[in-house]
Order: structure tokens, then sequence, then C-alpha cells
């Protein structure tokens, strides 16, 4: 597989003004920039996870999604705005261009909580946005189809922490 650039424009931050929590991947897999959402790839088992911590039914389609993560106050974005990457493969990128987290958290103050979902996640937003926001985030293990050693119950129990977040 070729190494790309991609840039974040496709799918602009979810987030609304009464979002506590804003959960930050590293960058969308190829499925979610095909789809124009978030956690699109049907292996992908955030929504699943997050469906089980609130004891919901899980929401399948982009809307359902949206309502879903409304209702519960969160937010997705990425650490990367930019980047130079082989297909989804979070080991292969490059040239990393971060968001402007302290601009986003302006114009929403009430996120007061910052996640990241996955090792590169934390990794990068360690380098790039810590020294923006001074905000210690919470780190996630990945739903990805790619960290499918760690099972659904330790995933579930690793996202409890979203609930006593409000």
């Amino acid at each position: 597989m070729k190494i790309k650039h991609v840039t974040h424009e496709s799918i602009p931050p979810f987030i609304n003004k009464d979002s506590k929590i804003l959960i930050l991947g590293s960058l969308p897999s190829v499925k979610s920039r095909e789809y124009g959402f978030y956690y699109a790839h049907p292996q992908n088992r955030f929504f699943k996870l997050l469906a089980e911590v609130f004891n919901e039914n899980e929401p399948k389609t982009t809307i359902e999604r949206k309502e879903f993560l409304i209702k519960h106050r969160i937010g997705l974005y990425d650490v990367i705005y930019e980047c130079d990457i082989c297909g989804s493969s979070d080991s292969s990128i490059k040239n990393v261009k971060a968001i402007n987290i302290k601009q986003l958290l302006e114009d929403y103050p009430n996120i007061k909580v910052i996640m990241t979902t996955g090792k590169k996640a934390k990794e990068l937003y360690d380098r790039y946005l810590f020294r923006q926001c001074n905000i210690e985030a919470i780190s996630l293990p990945s739903s990805s189809p790619a960290n499918a050693s760690i099972q659904m119950d330790k995933l579930i129990d690793a996202y409890q922490i979203i609930k006593t977040i409000y």
C-alpha cells in the first residue's frame, strides 16, 4: 500500500455546546473517511462499547450515532489534522500537523475531560497537544479491529470511566 497525504477536512469535529467529554483518536480510518464519520469501519467496536457502557442499544446509523453522542455529551475528533499515512496504519504516520486544541477548547468551554483512544493517539496527544491546553488525557484502549487481542469485556471495563464524568 502507498503512503498518502491525508487531511482531516472531510470529517469535522463532532462536538456541541453541551459536550463535556472529548474523545480523540489519531486519524479517521480509510473506511471512516469514506463514510464521513468517526469509527465507521463495520468491525470497529467503538459504538458497541459505548452502548454496553450506557446499557443501551448500539447505534448503527450515523444519525443514531450522533444522537447517542449528543445524549451522552460526548464529542469526537482526532489529534491529527494532517499527515502522511499508509492506509489506516497508525504505525505508518509521519509528518504530523496536529489540531489546534487550544482554540477548540475555547470554542467549547464545557469540555471538562479529554480522552484518547489507542496508544498512538495518546502518544501524539502528549507530544503535540498537552502543552497547548495543559490537560492530561485519559488513555483508553483502541476499539479498532486491528486491536482484536483485547477482548470486549476488557474494553467495556476500561470504557466505564466515561459514565463517571458528568
